[in-house]
């Protein structure tokens, strides 16, 4: 059984920055392209960025040139490095592979921003 534990969240002011870690268990983890999510209150859970095994990143307009997607394979980790931060980046940020697989979601972690 896959787990993965996000942690990094928290309250911020607009302008801010947090940086979210999510941990993986499994040993496949070098050769999957990995994502972050995040679900808005009263949306649907949104891809924000993506990153594959060689490190090619993607992200959402909204959060192009704000947030960086990064990874490190030996500990079995991705990272989202946020500045900049908005009162719309409020939300539950989870991580997951770039097409998710339902069982791997975590608890995700909450990111408000708000003065």
């Amino acid at each position: 059984q896959v787990q993965l534990v996000e942690s990094g969240g928290g309250l911020v002011q607009p302008g801010g920055s947090l940086r979210l870690s999510c941990a993986a268990s499994t040993t496949t983890f070098s050769g999957i392209t990995m994502g972050w999510y995040r679900r808005a209150p009263g949306k649907q859970r949104e891809l924000v960025a993506a990153i594959t095994n060689t490190g090619l990143t993607n992200y959402v307009d909204s959060v192009k040139g704000r947030f960086t997607i990064s990874r490190d394979n030996a500990k079995k980790t991705v990272y989202l490095q946020m500045n900049s931060l908005k009162p719309a980046d409020t939300a539950v940020y989870y991580c997951n592979k770039y097409l998710p697989t339902e069982s791997w979601w975590g608890q995700g972690t909450q990111v408000t921003v708000s003065s």
